[in-house]
């Protein structure tokens, strides 16, 4: 072998291997992203909510906060801290760097870590509301998973009707206490349901989130549960997630026909577009959402394309109303435009309300009334509920 010629191989054989080892680490960077990123979406830890924003000051009837991006927005929201929670209303003034609201129960101590919730009570139907209640168990694939069954009157009386209410992601039951004044007005019953990875319901197997794709199941064993004491028909009540998991439900149950209509309240349409938003938020470029989706179909067995309603709408497509916020900044308002959009196509009678100021789940934050009457008209423009 020729002196000359071993240089130019060992050059050549060099390139390969540090090829190789930038692909390697190019890999591992996208698998790496991939996995922190479907880790976020899928834990269900890292959808519990913190405590982010700060009590500035406080006295019977206001209280200051902090200005940030939640703070400032408006309507009526839960101020939730660690061991206590109060209801507060509209912004009353800013300065300083402090936004002054209304403020409905015992103030928190200056320098309390706190949140806003779109679900205003943390309590119960009686405490927030007046309301009877039961505390349930429903029968599960999993376990018994936690309910709270409010009776249209009292705890025996029947109603050929019932109101199946599914959170969302990283959300409580609580979540219904909202429009539970709405819907017992109306005389139907409310059951206010928890599914797998809730606080005091069974754990999925693998301890995941599935983005609905098993979920709809804990709705189906709940919709049986209705169904075995009394109900003829029931309406889903899908808030976020809870929308893709009630998606999921009329696509795939068995028990769908039982649904005579659905109310969905900024529902995840499309996980994908979701994503691409949540993306946007972060800096993160909308190219390494397939990644996240391959890792996240890898580790939860997951079909994206499936909770495309528009793309691929449901088998079972009953009455529905579907409200949004314009300002929605976590599941994209496009997605809900786009599929009212394609409503009449997809033979699917859809009723569309947005709410431009509204940010996440807050169409009723905004304004209870407006929101209340388009919900009451609807549920009494559908045959057997009004």
């Amino acid at each position: 072998m020729e002196l000359s010629n071993v240089r130019p191989r060992r050059r050549r054989r060099i390139a390969a291997i540090s090829l190789a080892a930038v692909l390697l680490l190019v890999s591992g960077s996208l698998l790496g992203f991939g996995w922190y990123y479907s880790g976020q979406l899928l834990d269900p830890e890292n959808a519990r909510p913190g405590y982010r924003d700060t009590v500035t000051a406080s006295a019977p009837g206001t209280v200051s906060l902090a200005e940030s991006r939640v703070t400032v927005l408006p309507g009526t929201w839960g101020l939730v801290w660690p061991g206590g929670g109060a209801e507060v209303g509209e912004v009353t003034g800013r300065s300083g760097g402090a936004v002054a609201r209304e403020l409905r129960g015992t103030p928190p101590a200056d320098g309390t870590p706190v949140r806003l919730e779109t679900s205003v009570w943390t309590s119960d139907p009686r405490a927030a509301h007046g309301l009877d209640y039961a505390e349930v168990r429903i029968p599960t694939e999993l376990g018994d998973a936690p309910a709270w069954f409010v009776p249209a009157t009292t705890p025996t009386a029947a109603a050929p009707t019932w109101v199946v209410a599914v959170h969302g992601r990283g959300g409580t039951r609580a979540e219904a206490l909202r429009v539970m004044p709405a819907l017992h007005a109306l005389g139907l019953p409310v059951l206010a349901v928890t599914y797998r990875n809730d606080e005091g319901a069974p754990r999925s197997p693998d301890g995941l989130y599935h983005l609905g794709d098993t979920e709809w199941r804990d709705v189906e064993a709940a919709v049986r549960y209705a169904r075995d004491r009394g109900a003829r028909h029931v309406v889903l009540y899908g808030w976020s997630m809870g929308g893709a998991i009630v998606g999921q439900f009329l696509g795939r149950s068995a028990e769908a026909g039982d649904v005579s209509a659905v109310v969905l309240d900024a529902p995840v349409v499309s996980w994908t577009r979701t994503l691409e938003l949540q993306s946007r938020n972060r800096g993160v470029p909308e190219q390494l959402v397939p990644v996240a989706e391959l890792v996240s179909d890898w580790r939860a067995d997951l079909d994206f394309d499936r909770f495309d309603l528009a793309d691929h709408p449901p088998a079972h497509r009953p009455p529905t109303l579907l409200f949004h916020g314009g300002a929605d900044g976590t599941v994209p308002v496009d997605a809900s435009r786009d599929l009212a959009t394609a409503a009449s196509r997809l033979d699917w009678p859809l009723r569309y309300v947005e709410v431009p100021a509204a940010e996440h789940t807050a169409a009723w934050n905004v304004d209870p009334d407006a929101y209340e009457s388009a919900l009451t008209e609807f549920l009494r423009s559908v045959d057997g509920i009004g």
